[in-house]
């Protein structure tokens, strides 16, 4: 079996093996009382008996630049009392790949039409503004200037909600 000091060593080689195992574990999930804060916190606010649908967030997009946004709709006004058919055209607009890597490089700083020129995989100058003009038509982009673009802050989160419910 050992001396008494090669069995000490022993355990303690394995217990600074179980604590690295332990430092590289992901944390739990959260407890499930916590796991929907916020679904809680409509609920509390909603009417019995009624739905609603909220988003929020908060983005450190380009250095410097934080945006914040919260923006919610009872179910009945969602479901009954709005059209949908407007809001095709400004889905539609993100609906090519271009114009998605157009958003996120705008998002991270390149603001310029000469600084798109450079990004990858756009295309030609003459398809580079099709996309701008089809994404500032939506709504999803401004222009803040002669060939100077910027995302909305008011569609910064919805943009991000937009991608998040399109994941897979």
């Amino acid at each position: 079996m050992g001396t008494l000091e090669e069995r000490v060593a022993a355990l303690e080689t394995q217990l600074a093996e179980l604590t690295a195992r332990l430092d590289q574990t992901p944390a739990p999930p959260a407890a499930p009382e916590e796991t929907f804060w916020a679904l809680d916190a409509l609920r509390q606010r909603l009417p019995a008996g009624t739905g609603g649908v909220v988003y929020t967030g908060v983005v450190e997009a380009a250095p410097g630049e934080r945006f914040e946004w919260q923006y919610g709709a009872s179910t009945d006004e969602l479901l009954t009392e709005t059209d949908w058919s407007p809001a095709a055209a400004t889905l539609a607009a993100l609906g090519h790949s271009v114009r998605l890597l157009l958003l996120r490089e705008i998002l991270q700083g390149r603001r310029t039409a000469a600084e798109l020129t450079e990004v990858e995989g756009l295309g030609t100058t003459g398809q580079l503004y099709h996309h701008l003009r089809a994404l500032s038509g939506a709504g999803w982009l401004r222009t803040t200037g002669r060939g100077h673009y910027s995302v909305p802050p008011e569609r910064v989160v919805p943009l991000l909600v937009v991608l998040t419910a399109a994941r897979r």
